[in-house]
């Protein structure tokens, strides 16, 4: 029976349940950042990720409301995180579409559903279930441990080609600096609320298969952009 880990074991083994499945270091944020994408690229991305991440404010009230009112701390995150995502000075997603704009797309088809491919509904069905029907730490590991906290790391590494290698302008890529930086922040106070919070062995292991499946989930959504929209064009360009 596993025992319980302290709070600086744990943290190293939610970190290793990431190692091997980042999304950076899918084929499509690969060739993102060596320059080989085309502004219709991004398009599709958007037209994707708007489906994914223009609903991370609907995953958190879930959290939210599963979460006891004695859980202070993190029902205040909560709380926080998705004001930022939807009531601060500027939307997350409209910033989003402010992009996908830019790259050739508008916001119609950016809403429209249909523009998501099967893995993309796959990754938004499993967050609304994972943050329905979960403990509210388990579903903190998940959504902001597994895949918010990598964001970061992801957004790094494509800002600076979006800027040297695809000209954008500051205003179109603004979406991309904002969430360098507040994802750091969400990612950090999520890590804390799960160290806290999984105060069993059960609990515990149940958060590091949530973040498990969370990495896993992300790099096959990431992936898939490549496969659906990419790999058909860089083949003939290759030819």
């Amino acid at each position: 029976m596993a025992e319980l880990l302290s709070q600086e074991d744990f943290r190293a083994a939610l970190q290793d349940a990431i190692k091997g499945r980042e999304a950076s270091t899918a084929n499509f944020s690969k060739a993102w950042a060596e320059g080989k994408l085309e502004r219709k690229h991004f398009a599709r991305w958007a037209e994707n990720h708007y489906h994914y991440v223009g609903f991370f404010a609907d995953y958190l009230g879930l959290v939210y409301r599963n979460t006891p009112d004695s859980h202070k701390d993190a029902k205040d995150f909560l709380l926080q995180n998705m004001y930022e995502e939807e009531l601060a000075d500027i939307r997350h997603t409209d910033l989003l579409v402010r992009f996908a704009e830019a790259c050739g797309t508008t916001a119609e088809r950016i809403e429209d559903p249909r523009n998501m491919n099967a893995v993309t509904r796959g990754l938004q069905a499993w967050c609304y279930q994972i943050a329905d029907r979960e403990h509210y730490v388990v579903a903190t590991a998940a959504l902001v441990v597994g895949l918010e906290s990598q964001v970061p790391q992801i957004y790094t590494k494509q800002i600076i080609p979006l800027r040297e290698t695809y000209g954008f302008t500051e205003d179109e890529i603004e979406f991309f600096d904002l969430h360098i930086t507040s994802d750091v922040v969400h990612g950090e106070r999520g890590y804390q609320i799960v160290l806290e919070g999984a105060d069993t062995p059960e609990l515990q292991q149940r958060c590091l298969e949530a973040v498990r499946i969370g990495a896993e989930m992300r790099f096959s959504y990431t992936k898939s952009l490549y496969d659906s929209y990419v790999a058909e064009d860089l083949e003939a360009a290759a030819a």
